[in-house]
C-alpha cells in the first residue's frame, strides 16, 4: 500500500514512546521531529506537515497526557485523531437526485491518471446497487480511450453512448441526455478528455460542458504516484472549473501517499474514492478514520469484513464450515476458497487490514502469485483425486508431478501442508462451534483455507 513506508516509520516512533513509562516535553518534541521527517519523506505538503505537527505537539504536551497512566498510547490517539481531521472527519458519498431527475457526474483529469477506468468502476458499482447508469465517451482526441470505455462498460454491464471523434464533447453530452430520456436512464457518467498537462483548451472544454448541462458532481481523478503534483493538479482544477471531490488512483502501488494526506487541506475538497488495484472492482469509498488506523498499524477490520462478506457466499461458507468440522475438506474446496480470497484483493493489502499484522510481517512482501504452484498441482489431479485426497499414493504423486512440471518433493510438501491444515481446521471448528452445532451467528463468515 502507498503508506507502507510512512506506516513503518510512524510505528517505530510510537514504539519508542510506548516503551517509556512517563513522558516529558522533550520526549514528545523529539518524537514529533521524527514524525515530521516521515511525513515530508512521504511527500506530504510542507505547510500541511507544519500545521499537523504543531497541533499534535500542542495537545500532546498537555498536563492530562503527561501525567496519564499511559501517555505513549494517548499521544498515538492524538496523532490518529489529527490524521482523521487532516483527511476529512467523515466519508463524503455521492447522493443521487430523485428518480425523476438526472444525476450527471462529470469525470475529469489528466491523461494517464486512470480516469476512464475509474469512471467505469464507479458506474459498475452503482449498477450493482440496482441503478441504471450510462457512460458517455467524450474523449474525442483518443479513439483508444473510447474503445477502452466501451470494453470496460461491457465488463461491468453498463451501456456506453459514443459518437466517435467528429463531434464536440458538448454535442455528445446533449445527445447522450436525449438517449437517456428515451431509455429511462437517470444516472449519467461523462468521461471527458484528458491531456498530458493542464492547458486552456481542456479547461475551456470542461467549462463549456458545465455551462451547457446541469452537472451534479464534478469529480477529479488524480494519480497518487505523482505525489505533490497530484495536489497541485487538484488545486488548479478546483480553481478553474470547481470540483466536488477527488478519486485518488493507484493507492495500492509503491508510492509515498502524500497526496492523500494533503488534498483535503490544500483544496478544501474531499477524497471520495480510492483505486486499490487494476480490477474493475478495485474502487473503494474513502474512509479517513480507517485510513488513519492503517497508517498507524492498527488495521482496518471494518473494510476486511466488508470485503469478505462481498466475496464469500454465505451458503457456501456454511457448507465449507461443515466440511472443515468433519475433515472432509478436499481440493475442490481449496480452489473455491482460493477464488474467494482473490476476490477480496491483494494479499498484502488484506494482511495490512489485520490489527498488528503489519508489525509481524514487517517489510516482507507477500507474493500474490504464491498460490500458482498449488493451483498447478491441483489442476494436474484427476477429478477423483481432487474429491478424495486420501487416495493419492506414490504413483499418483509421480504422475501429478510430471503433469505440473514440479518435483515429487513439491507434491509431498503440499500434501503434508494440506493434511495438517485440514486437521487444524477441524480442531478450530470444533472448538468454536462444537460437534453438531447448528447455530450460526448472524454475519459470521469463514475465512478462506490457508490464510
Amino acid at each position: 500500500m502507498a503508506f507502507d513506508s510512512l506506516s513503518d516509520k510512524m510505528q517505530g516512533v510510537f514504539k519508542k514512546l510506548k516503551s517509556k513509562g512517563r513522558l516529558d516535553e522533550s520526549d514528545v518534541k523529539e518524537a514529533m521531529k521524527e514524525v515530521k521527517r516521515a511525513l515530508l519523506e512521504a511527500d506530504v505538503n510542507f505547510k500541511v506537515v507544519k500545521s499537523f505537527v504543531n497541533s499534535v505537539t500542542e495537545k500532546a504536551i498537555g498536563e492530562d497526557v503527561m501525567k496519564g497512566l499511559n501517555p505513549g498510547q494517548m499521544v498515538i490517539k492524538i496523532v490518529r485523531d489529527e490524521l482523521v481531521t487532516l483527511m476529512g472527519q467523515e466519508i463524503v458519498e455521492l447522493k443521487l437526485l430523485p428518480s425523476n431527475e438526472k444525476t450527471i457526474i462529470m469525470m475529469c483529469g489528466l491523461q494517464g491518471a486512470g480516469k476512464t477506468t475509474s469512471v467505469a468502476k464507479l458506474a459498475g458499482q452503482f449498477k450493482n446497487k440496482g441503478k441504471k447508469p450510462l457512460l458517455v465517451a467524450c474523449d474525442i482526441y483518443r479513439p483508444a480511450a473510447i474503445d477502452q470505455l466501451k470494453i470496460n462498460g461491457e465488463k461491468v454491464g453498463v451501456p456506453v453512448f459514443e459518437m466517435g471523434t467528429d463531434h464536440k464533447p458538448v454535442e455528445i453530452v446533449n445527445e447522450a441526455l436525449k438517449y437517456a430520456d428515451k431509455n429511462n436512464i437517470n444516472l449519467v457518467f461523462i468521461d471527458t478528455a484528458g491531456r498530458l498537462h493542464i492547458d486552456e483548451e481542456m479547461m475551456a472544454e470542461l467549462k463549456e460542458v458545465k455551462e451547457s448541462v446541469d452537472v451534479t458532481y464534478t469529480l477529479l481523478t488524480v494519480d497518487s504516484m505523482t505525489g505533490q503534483d497530484a495536489v497541485n493538479v487538484a488545486k488548479t482544477f478546483n480553481d478553474e472549473i470547481g470540483i466536488d471531490g477527488v478519486v485518488l488512483t493507484k493507492l495500492d502501488g509503491d508510492t509515498r501517499g502524500g497526496a492523500a494526506l494533503s488534498i483535503r487541506t490544500v483544496t478544501g475538497k474531499p477524497i471520495m474514492y480510492v483505486g486499490m488495484g487494476e480490477k474493475l472492482t478495485d474502487l473503494e469509498p474513502f474512509y479517513p478514520d480507517r485510513m488513519a488506523s492503517r497508517i498507524l498499524g492498527m488495521g482496518d477490520v471494518e473494510t476486511l469484513i466488508e470485503k469478505a462478506q462481498a466475496a464469500i457466499d454465505e451458503e457456501q461458507a456454511a457448507a465449507m464450515e461443515e466440511k472443515m468440522r468433519k475433515a472432509t475438506f478436499d481440493f475442490n474446496d481449496f480452489l473455491a476458497q482460493l477464488e474467494q480470497v482473490e476476490k477480496m484483493g491483494d494479499i498484502n493489502d488484506i494482511m495490512g487490514m489485520i490489527p498488528g499484522m503489519s508489525q509481524k510481517v514487517g517489510n516482507v512482501d507477500l507474493d500474490p502469485d504464491a498460490m500458482k504452484k498449488p493451483r498447478a498441482i491441483i489442476y494436474s489431479m484427476t477429478a477423483e483425486e481432487r474429491a478424495n485426497p486420501d487416495i493419492i499414493n506414490v504413483s499418483r504423486k509421480q504422475r501429478i508431478a510430471k503433469g505440473c512440471g514440479l518435483d515429487i518433493a513439491d507434491i509431498n510438501r503440499f500434501m503434508k501442508q494440506f493434511e495438517q491444515s485440514r486437521k487444524m481446521m477441524k480442531q478450530i471448528s470444533n472448538m468454536m462451534g462444537g460437534k453438531g452445532s447448528k447455530k450460526r451467528r448472524r454475519g459470521k463468515f469463514t475465512m478462506p483455507f490457508g490464510f
